[in-house]
């Protein structure tokens, strides 16, 4: 429904101000249900208001007030959409720049887009940008990103977390709901509405390419409050949040960005290890699921990836789980989604499985053309389409995009690393430190000569000295420092090439390289190489800070929920 030169004029008198789409949308919405208006100011806001029908306006011996649900007046709104509008907000494309996004909204009616790095300009610049794509819609758009943390993170200008498996070793749901918050409130600073996140994938194969880090650990029964918790973060916070990747993407050694995989986990294991961390998604209200391009035969036989399939879309994540709000695709561009079936196929075969939006399309005119004919043609029916549409609308009434003001580009870069936002990423940070070994007390280092090798050994050293730490050649040190990065098996030959002396292995990535430090004197987990997690690995190691993380995963010959302290 874009704001075309056409749908400006028309039914606005010549000298009248005129309105934002949005506040077109509600001044139609308040109009069908005879409601008053709130809200209705130009530059992206306006909805129907919530207001008492006219048998409430009695004394106060009458009648019971009778309101409307906010969503009310949403049917009745689908019901007068033009096709071609109805097709356009299943989708959430990519854009190259404003003038492009403008284009899309004007000829394809969208109903979002996702950002990516080159999205990004200064906050001020993006919540300029924010609404200027919400102004020229007709319909409020869902302006999403990817912005999990940690190892998946599309902002430039964000307050760094570490990721998932991070606050899964604080073990924490007061970290986790803090971390969403910092980070939903500083998107919605720059008019972001919603995060493709949190990750619910439970990760059980430390081979896993694609999820590891992003996961909050390997026990359903630990992930899921931190899921709940986070989901709460984002959506209190004025952002929409997203489970993935459904039904489970945690047990895969084939990224599916690139491949197809295929997991091998029965019903019944499903039920047991994937399935509850989305069950408490859903009695957590989160707004949105996404769909995994996976294969699970034990769920569906027919040998398509989960998001082409009604059986576990339709079948196991409504009808089971009984989930009712939005279900988008992870991006149609990625291979596992594209090896069976072509991009034309593969939106209907989508909407028809049960997802509601499209995301990401290779080729927007393509998909939409392909949509669109099969409405036409009967492929995709009317009830489906309204179906979708109905709960996209939902969503974004629920998020009370009808009504929000736009952002504020002056105040955007004030609410973005505050002090107290950069103090919550450093306790997060250093709750998520854990010590696996510590073997003859070599730890903590205050008071021995030591030196770092290894990736962000420069960083590491330099954070070490602010702790007063004594940093020397390997020549001369007492204890050797030794940092991994996803180094796997080649772990345990840099230990042996330093056990002339004490070595601290500190595993910045994947706690699995500690399964290869065998001859370490002391092993370390900080789940992140970012710079807040490098400073909370030195104030643990020279003893400023004792670790209290635990192991969300099993790791270092140790099992879920071991640590150390001093």
């Amino acid at each position: 429904m874009s704001a075309d030169s056409r749908s400006r004029r028309a039914g606005t008198a010549r000298r009248r101000p005129r309105r934002s789409g949005a506040a077109r949308l509600a001044l139609a919405a308040a109009a069908a249900l005879a409601l008053p208006l709130a809200g209705c100011a130009g530059g992206g806001s306006g909805s129907p208001a919530h207001r008492e029908s006219p048998e409430a306006s009695g004394s106060s011996g009458e009648k019971a007030p009778v309101t409307k649900a906010p969503d009310a007046w949403v049917p009745g709104y689908v019901a007068k959409m033009s096709l071609r509008e109805k097709v356009g907000q299943l989708f959430v494309p990519t854009f190259s720049s404003r003038a492009s996004a403008l284009a899309i909204i004007r000829k394809y009616h969208v109903g979002g887009f996702i950002y990516f790095p080159e999205n990004f300009g200064s906050p001020a610049g993006t919540a300029a940008q924010s609404n200027a794509l919400q102004k020229a819609s007709k319909v409020p758009l869902l302006l999403g990103v990817d912005e999990e943390q940690g190892i998946v993170s599309r902002t430039p200008f964000i307050t760094r977390f570490p990721g998932n498996m991070a606050l899964g070793a604080t073990r924490s749901t007061a970290d986790a709901r803090a971390a969403a918050q910092v980070t939903a409130t500083e998107l919605h600073a720059v008019g972001i509405n919603l995060d493709y996140a949190p990750d619910a994938d439970v990760n059980v194969n430390p081979r896993n390419p694609v999820i590891g880090l992003r996961s909050f650990g390997s026990d359903p029964a630990r992930v899921s409050p931190l899921l709940s918790a986070a989901i709460a973060g984002y959506q209190d916070s004025g952002v929409a949040a997203t489970a993935k990747h459904f039904p489970g993407h945690g047990d895969t050694a084939t990224d599916s960005h690139t491949g197809l995989p295929v997991i091998t986990h029965s019903a019944a294991q499903w039920r047991k290890l994937d399935a509850p961390p989305f069950r408490a998604a859903i009695a957590a209200g989160v707004d949105l699921v996404m769909t995994a391009h996976i294969v699970v035969p034990g769920l569906d036989e027919s040998g398509d990836p989960s998001t082409l399939s009604k059986t576990v879309l339709t079948g196991l994540l409504r009808g089971e789980l009984g989930y009712r709000g939005v279900i988008t695709t992870d991006s149609l561009q990625m291979a596992g989604v594209r090896e069976k079936y072509g991009d034309a196929v593969v939106p209907v075969r989508a909407i028809n499985a049960g997802a509601d939006q499209l995301l990401m399309p290779p080729s927007l005119s393509k998909a939409y053309n392909a949509v669109l004919a099969a409405v036409r043609t009967g492929k995709i029916t009317q009830k489906r389409l309204d179906e979708s549409v109905t709960r996209i609308l939902d969503l974004k009434q629920r998020r009370g995009l009808f009504t929000a003001p736009p952002a504020d580009p002056a105040k955007a870069s004030a609410r973005i690393g505050t002090p107290q936002q950069k103090a919550t990423a450093r306790r997060v940070a250093e709750h998520a430190v854990t010590l696996v070994r510590n073997d003859r007390g070599v730890l903590p280092l205050k008071g021995r000569k030591v030196s770092v090798t290894g990736p962000q050994s420069a960083e590491l050293g330099a954070a070490l000295r602010e702790q007063g730490v004594a940093t020397t050649a390997p020549g001369t040190a007492d204890v050797h420092v030794l940092t991994t990065l996803n180094a796997g098996t080649a772990t345990a030959a840099r230990v042996g090439a330093l056990a002339s002396k004490p070595v601290v292995v500190a595993a910045l990535g994947r706690p699995y390289d500690l399964d290869h430090a065998g001859r370490a004197a002391a092993t370390l987990a900080t789940y992140s190489a970012g710079a807040t997690s490098i400073s909370a690995l030195a104030r643990v190691l020279s003893g400023a800070v004792k670790p209290v993380g635990r192991l969300p995963v099993p790791a270092g010959g140790q099992p879920v929920g071991h640590g150390l302290s001093y």
